[in-house]
């Protein structure tokens, strides 16, 4: 299973590196989109805390 879990791994970052140097500027995009929907959901559960603790 270790054996499995590695090989998915190198493909992965294979992929990611092939893409990275392929097409730089949709890496950069997907990038940016990953950071905005990280960046949203935590704006999410602030304001979800903020509603919460005003009651």
């Amino acid at each position: 299973m270790k054996l499995v879990k590695r090989i998915i791994v190198v493909l992965v970052i294979a992929f990611a590196a092939f893409y990275l140097i392929t097409r730089p500027q949709d890496a950069a995009n997907a990038v940016q989109g990953a950071i905005g929907a990280v960046w949203g959901a935590g704006v999410a559960v602030v304001d979800f805390f903020v509603a919460l603790a005003a009651g």
